[in-house]
């Protein structure tokens, strides 16, 4: 399981390796390497659903990287539910629902909620640096 997630160099160099003594809540790992022992358990156990929130939350972009690549293993073969605030998770996954104040706000995949620009857009215009829509590539001035 850690080797299908891509944990397993990690663990290796634990002190201890597999044996390492993990402290209560894992407190004696990085939120990474906490983040990859929980993809190899959910790799274990198998399950239909996946639930991950806010799983790179607190990650540096290599970890990141790292814990995506695991999460996309994980979530080929089931349903996977990401609960995420960071844009660039958001924007990898088949459909992103937009949540305000407990409702439903926008509801679709990356490309077509930044074709509808609301609120999904804005969020997206103001991560990338960018204050206002595009024009459309020949669009008249």
């Amino acid at each position: 399981a850690a080797r299908a997630v891509g944990a397993h160099e990690m663990i290796a160099r634990l002190p201890g390796g597999y044996l390492h003594e993990v402290a209560e809540r894992g407190r004696n790992l990085s939120a990474g390497q906490r983040q990859l022992i929980a993809l190899a358990r959910a790799e274990l156990v198998d399950p239909d659903i996946l639930l991950l929130d806010e799983a790179t939350a607190a990650l540096d972009l290599a970890t990141e990287a790292q814990v995506n690549q695991a999460t996309d293993r994980l979530a080929g073969r089931r349903t996977t539910l990401v609960v995420a605030h960071r844009l660039t998770t958001a924007a990898r996954a088949d459909r992103v629902v937009v949540m305000d104040r407990g409702r439903v706000a926008e509801d679709g995949t990356h490309e077509e909620l930044l074709a509808r620009d609301g609120r999904y857009a804005e969020l997206w215009r103001t991560f990338v640096g960018q204050s206002e829509p595009e024009e459309p590539v020949g669009a008249a001035r």
